[in-house]
């Protein structure tokens, strides 16, 4: 994965991959053009795919105890 998809927010790299899919699906892209545009796509979507399963796991940090109040579990 190239450096740049590495820095970015989940949030950008989810609209980038948005407008990604919206060229790709609009079928006017040079050939050479729709392959370096899927393969930036499949970055992007590893990479969102990293950032869920790392907030997924933030989450299941944090569990409630009996008496209501919220602790955080360590992450193993």
């Amino acid at each position: 994965m190239s450096d740049h998809v590495a820095s970015l927010s989940f949030e950008d790299a989810l609209s980038e991959l948005e407008k990604i899919v919206r060229d790709l699906e609009g079928g006017q892209m040079k050939l050479e053009d729709a392959i370096a545009a899927y393969e930036r796509g499949a970055a992007l979507r590893h990479h969102c795919e990293a950032k869920l399963s790392e907030a997924e796991a933030r989450v299941q940090a944090i569990v409630q105890r009996s008496d209501g109040v919220l602790d955080m579990k360590p992450l193993d």
